[in-house]
């Protein structure tokens, strides 16, 4: 008995031993030898993991810059430059400066200017109600005001209105990453240029019916009656689809086109209040 069970302990023995060794062969043949890079750069990154760089958190990021060989392309949106350079620095790389981007809401149809036609009672999801109908107020590109955007950002940038019904960036703590313009249904939230001294101008609306139509459902929605288009001399407003779009990259922040919009669906921010026109034409007269 003693024998048997002896003879057992020791087959298992010379089993396992076995196994330890072709095991060791194995890993040494098929190891994987890191880069130690990698790990330079992703202790250097913020550890947001939020996927605004295009992959799937901070260490894949490093993985695919030493893989790139370079940092064309890449960008942390939330280290921003100072982190690029930072990397580009150990890696003894150059790194391009890129422009600020913020997120902004291209939708200015609050519960004032696009009143509710019907009340909607399902779930709280701005992907499922998307799938159902055009919304309260009928427009089919407007915000459904469910929050899915705030729900997706990880950095309490956002907000939901509750007297306009409308999400809202809190320009402080909105790092780019986009995880609300993905969140979107409808493609209302923009990453655009932070502009100097964070001036923008954009449009805010981004309906493609024709403007009898979307002026039914939203008292500020684009007409596309092409006047901004018009007054613009850089260009930078097209349109298309009745709807105008203004290239950040090429407006200079003028304003013109925002008092040539018949329905005020172009906004400015961060400006100084303008001077209204009333009082001008008073003191003319008066100098007169």
């Amino acid at each position: 008995m003693n024998q048997a069970i002896l003879l057992a302990v020791a087959a298992l023995g010379a089993i396992g031993i076995a196994s330890a060794v072709i095991l060791y062969f194995v890993a040494q043949k098929f190891k994987v030898i890191e880069d130690p890079r990698i790990d330079q750069v992703n202790d250097l990154l913020p550890g947001a993991n939020c996927g605004g760089c295009g992959f799937a958190g901070c260490r894949n990021f490093a993985e695919s810059i030493i893989k790139a060989g370079s940092l064309e392309g890449m960008n942390c949106p939330v280290g921003g430059n100072t982190v690029m350079k930072q990397v580009a620095a150990e890696l003894g790389w150059e790194a391009a400066e890129s422009d600020p981007m913020i997120a902004v809401i291209r939708c200015f149809g609050s519960r004032t200017h696009a009143p509710a036609k019907l009340v909607y009672d399902g779930a709280s999801s701005c992907q499922f109600a998307h799938s159902l109908y055009n919304g309260e107020s009928g427009c089919p590109n407007g915000c459904i005001g469910l929050a899915d955007c705030v729900n997706a950002c990880q950095f309490d940038a956002m907000y939901m209105d509750e007297e306009t019904g409308l999400p809202v960036i809190i320009e402080d703590k909105c790092v780019n990453c986009g995880a609300c313009v993905k969140s979107c249904p409808r493609k209302i939230i923009e990453m655009r240029k932070q502009g100097p001294k964070n001036r923008r101008i954009y449009v805010g609306c981004i309906n493609t019916e024709k403007g009898v139509i979307s002026k039914k459902n939203c008292e500020v929605a684009c007409i596309g009656c092409g006047k901004c288009v018009k007054i613009c001399k850089f260009e930078a407003i097209t349109l298309e689809h009745n709807l105008a779009y203004i290239d950040f990259g090429k407006c200079t922040l003028c304003r013109k086109c925002v008092e040539e919009c018949p329905t005020h669906s172009i906004y400015e921010i961060n400006f100084s209040p303008r001077k209204p026109k009333q009082e001008v034409e008073v003191k003319e007269e008066v100098g007169v």
